[in-house]
């Protein structure tokens, strides 16, 4: 009873967009401070099992290494997802009101104007990519621009500008670093334990204890870590969309974006794995387990826009 009575007043709650936006970010904050205590904790207790130092040298290489690719990476993101999509930049005269709702909210945001694109795909989607704001670039599908009104276009077009004001792409890098780097840990790791074990001259029991916590959190962190960048991904998408109505000031323009996104009976959209987590909604088919989506359940987004 004492459940369902706060289930009621939470209902009725009013949620104001700027606490829904800082709120979401602290607790990625947190999430990433998280993630590099892992990475330090694993680092030091794998060097601790390896008492002559070789591992530890390895791991400093293999992260160097992590770090160059995921910065290159990071630097043409935004070549890498056009050209991985097949998007052409949109035409200002043909696509003016795609043009006029970037503008407003470029305006709106504070932040230089994107370059725009489109995609092909008849289903509603958008994604916004680029090292800074000055950098930017926000690309929709021609099912978006075909399927939404003005309001709806400008809360998508909001909430990618959302992720582009608020240094999204190159939060989501730092945590990309991070995480990469754990797995790579672990799989050195796990694969020095073959040749380890066919020479164990240097194994003193005094390591033994290190060692099992160190394969204990080579399995088990990568698992974590992964969870945890996926809880990230969600947040942020939750403070996008805060953004957006910051933007816009008009929550029902968002609200009936997704609604048309979850009407859609369409296949989900088939986009390469590396930027699915880009899109606006979620391009990959629903999992039972809400833990492993890098988006939130487009009804709990709905619930939240329509308490603002």
């Amino acid at each position: 009873m004492a459940k369902e009575k706060k289930e009621q007043k939470d209902e009725g709650k009013h949620i104001d967009f700027r606490d829904q936006i800082a709120r979401n970010k602290t607790k990625s904050v947190f999430l990433v401070i998280f993630v590099f205590i892992v990475l330090v904790v694993i680092g030091f207790v794998i060097s601790l099992a390896f008492p002559k130092g070789d591992m530890f040298i390895i791991l400093i290489f293999a992260t160097l290494i992590s770090i160059i690719y995921v910065w290159i990476t990071y630097a043409m993101s935004d070549k890498i997802a056009l050209a991985s999509v097949g998007a052409q930049e949109a035409d200002k005269r043909i696509h003016s009101q795609l043009y006029n709702a970037v503008e407003n909210m470029s305006i709106a945001s504070g932040t230089p104007m994107p370059r725009v694109y489109i995609m092909p795909g008849k289903q509603i989607n958008a994604f916004a990519t680029g090292k800074d704001p000055q950098h930017s670039v926000v690309c929709v599908t021609e099912g978006a621009l075909n399927k939404l009104n003005k309001q709806e276009l400008e809360g998508v077009i909001g909430h990618e500008m959302g992720h582009i004001a608020n240094y999204d792409i190159r939060f989501v890098t730092l945590v990309a670093i991070m995480v990469g780097a754990i797995s790579i840990f672990s799989q050195l790791f796990l694969r020095s334990m073959f040749f380890r074990s066919s020479n164990n001259s240097d194994s003193g029991r005094g390591n033994i204890i290190f060692l099992v916590i160190a394969l204990v959190l080579a399995i088990i962190a990568p698992i974590i870590v992964k969870l945890v960048q996926l809880a990230i991904s969600r947040k942020r998408e939750y403070a996008a969309d805060a953004t957006s109505v910051q933007f816009t000031r008009y929550p029902p323009g968002l609200i009936g974006a997704l609604k048309k996104i979850k009407q859609e009976s369409d296949e989900p959209m088939k986009v390469p794995d590396a930027v699915a987590s880009m899109f606006f909604s979620d391009t990959t088919k629903k999992r039972l387990v809400e833990l492993f989506e890098t988006h939130p359940p487009i009804e709990k987004r709905i619930k939240v826009l329509e308490a603002m």
